[in-house]
């Protein structure tokens, strides 16, 4: 009776980090607003204007989700204590095994939702758009950059998100030289803004015949996917528009057709491609918004006045020291170097197990503006 005795001063330890999350996710307020907006959808024309009926349907969807997301931490609290309750009853400490797994998943649930609300950013709960670009060292660059491709991919699968691909240059003989993505999910750029930067590989190669032990980088920038009601002005003048082939090995990852799109901002000298559409009208109008994401990224990063303000290239991709490193060999170690979160198991950080050094960043972050 021990054990469920402890158990029980658990459940009852969850009460004070529920009530602290239903207020700051503000509960209240938004099943007032839910109400709200459902009844603004049955009036008269609202279905007439597209663009505000798309905005409100939006709103309903992200606010829904954020009460079932409540919703369901409560419901298993008290699946929790009805369990408690049986085991105490039918004295059944057996069930304490089950009990102890549902407050750990709790206990995760709420710290999840909890971090969910640490994404204030105007741009935070836009897609994102993710591009991998290859460091020096060839093939073993390359490798790694399609290792950290598949490590994105995998993280996006892991939370229900859908991605896809808008560019993708293969690398040499192995790997890839660049490729664009966009993340699809809500909160994806808030989440997945703490992985822009240098990432680091220590490992033996397997390009090496001699089984040296190499370390190789690769950047990835991340973007905030821009949504129609965000108004960038570009001038034609500015834009160098070229058409190529679209590439990808044996058309495993685009199809090969004469339409692929790269925008130079003349002004910056950022460079944008899209090859994943069938026309090139449609490459062009993916690209020109990836190239307003890059530019409303460095505007916000940097804190201008306006897009103008930007000088160029040299101020977007800066390669200097890594973010965070993963060793292979001679122990395996995966390590953020902004916020000292580690993880030993680097099978299932490439596996897309990264949330942890996503909810450091975070909390870091969070941290240095109180």
């Amino acid at each position: 009776m021990l054990e469920l005795d402890e158990l029980k001063i658990s459940l009852n330890a969850l009460d004070e980090p529920l009530k602290q999350l239903y207020s700051a996710l503000n509960i209240k307020a938004c099943g007032a607003e839910l109400a709200k907006l459902e009844k603004e959808t049955e009036s008269d024309g609202f279905w007439s204007d597209l663009e505000n009926s798309q905005k409100v349907l939006k709103q309903i969807k992200k606010l829904k989700s954020k009460l079932e997301e409540y919703g369901s931490i409560e419901r298993l609290l008290d699946d929790a204590r009805t369990l408690y309750e049986m085991a105490e009853e039918e004295q059944e400490p057996e069930l304490a095994g089950e009990i102890l797994d549902l407050i750990t998943k709790i206990e995760d649930e709420i710290e999840k939702a909890r971090l969910s609300t640490l994404l204030t950013g105007e741009y935070d709960g836009n897609n994102a758009i993710l591009s991998f670009h290859a460091g020096a060292g060839g093939t073993e660059a390359q490798d790694w950059a399609e290792m950290l491709y598949r490590m994105y991919t995998r993280w996006a699968e892991r939370h229900g998100f859908t991605y896809k691909i808008l560019d993708y240059l293969d690398g040499d003989e192995a790997g890839l030289k660049s490729a664009s993505i966009l993340i699809e999910g809500e909160n994806a750029f808030g989440y997945l803004k703490s992985e822009a930067g240098v990432h680091r590989l220590v490992r033996i190669s397997p390009f090496d015949a001699s089984g040296r032990r190499h370390t190789s980088f690769a950047a990835i920038e991340v973007m905030p996917e821009i949504t129609d009601d965000i108004e960038i002005e570009i001038r034609d003048d500015d834009l160098r528009v070229d058409t190529y082939r679209s590439s990808g090995a044996g058309g495993q990852h685009v199809n090969k057709t004469e339409s692929a799109v790269r925008i130079t901002h003349i002004p910056t000298g950022i460079v944008v491609a899209c090859q994943n559409e069938r026309s090139q009208h449609q490459n062009r109008e993916v690209a020109l918004r990836m190239l307003k994401s890059k530019l409303l990224e460095i505007k916000e990063r940097e804190n201008l006045e306006k897009i103008e303000d930007i000088k160029g290239e040299q101020k977007f991709i800066e390669w200097g020291s890594q973010i965070r490193s993963y060793v292979f060999m001679p122990y395996t170690l995966a390590k953020d170097h902004r916020t000292g979160h580690e993880n030993g198991n680097i099978n299932a950080v490439m596996d897309g197990d990264i949330d942890g050094f996503i909810n450091a960043y975070l909390t870091m972050k969070a941290a240095r503006e109180l």
